[in-house]
């Protein structure tokens, strides 16, 4: 019987590190079980993820694909505090939260959280987060383990909710803002030319227009 998607996931290290093509492992197990994507292309995971993915699915267990990247020691990022400006963009990129500070403050890796996925990496603009191996010579399964797997699945399937849930709100202010300036423009705005007033009141109607799309889907 074909497994489901739940399934293939169970087996997946959780990191969200996107090598293997995918946005986050919910994903390429997906792919896996519509069939786009090999169960090969999960470094994190090594060989013996793909050997369990093999068993799982019936496919042969191919050595990993060398484009999304070798099976290696467990890894963790720490930030050098003498560099960091506090631009908040690794915070961002972080899939499963386990970077605090605040903007223009400096920031700090909480390494217990850390998933190893170095998507924090590229985004720095001053390259002052550092990356260290923390598994000696044990890698793929052998360095990771089922409850590191599950903290960071629980961790990033919060930190997703999270993010939905503030980008949502964030609309709503946005949307609210514009309902207020567009019921009475005239007195919301410098000009006075109705040509102008007009041209203004349709970008604010396009962008109201915007943010109902985007609050529409979380409604039904």
């Amino acid at each position: 019987m074909k497994p489901s998607a739940a399934e293939v996931l169970a087996l997946l290290p959780q990191t969200q590190c996107t090598r293997c093509g995918y946005v986050n492992c919910a994903a390429y197990a997906q792919a896996i079980v519509d069939g786009t994507a090999n169960i090969n292309q999960c470094p994190p995971g090594g060989m013996e993820g793909v050997e369990r993915l093999s068993c799982l699915t019936g496919l042969e267990a191919l050595p990993l694909n060398p484009t999304n990247g070798a099976e290696s020691p467990r890894t963790v990022v720490w930030i050098d505090e003498d560099w960091c400006i506090g631009c908040t963009l690794c915070i961002k990129a972080c899939p499963v939260d386990a970077i605090v500070g605040a903007n223009k403050l400096m920031h700090t890796v909480m390494e217990s959280y850390c998933t190893g996925c170095e998507l924090c990496l590229p985004v720095c603009p001053v390259d002052c987060i550092k990356v260290e191996a923390v598994s000696g010579s044990a890698t793929g399964w052998s360095a990771w383990t089922p409850e590191l797997a599950k903290q960071a699945r629980s961790r990033y399937d919060f930190y997703s909710f999270k993010r939905k849930r503030e980008e949502l709100e964030n609309n709503e202010r946005l949307l609210k803002k514009a309902e207020l300036k567009l019921s009475d423009l005239a007195h919301h705005s410098q000009h006075t030319d109705p040509a102008i007033l007009d041209k203004k009141r349709a970008v604010i109607e396009a962008a109201m227009s915007r943010a109902r799309a985007k609050r529409e889907p979380t409604q039904h």
